[in-house]
């Protein structure tokens, strides 16, 4: 496992650029969602959601 782990030697280069890698992807997964939800709430608020129009 530690020999994994190493990568050969090259392992403290790799696993920080995995970390910042999901750290970035989380970030930009985090930030879709939420500018998704504000503008369901703005067309909600101005009546042009779709599911508003379908009931």
């Amino acid at each position: 496992m530690g020999g994994f782990l190493s990568m050969g030697g090259h392992g403290a280069y790799i696993w920080p650029a995995y970390g910042i890698a999901v750290l970035a992807l989380g970030g930009l997964l985090l930030w879709s969602l939420w500018s998704r939800a504000r503008v369901q709430r703005e067309l909600q608020a101005r009546g042009l959601d779709r599911r508003a129009r379908r009931s």
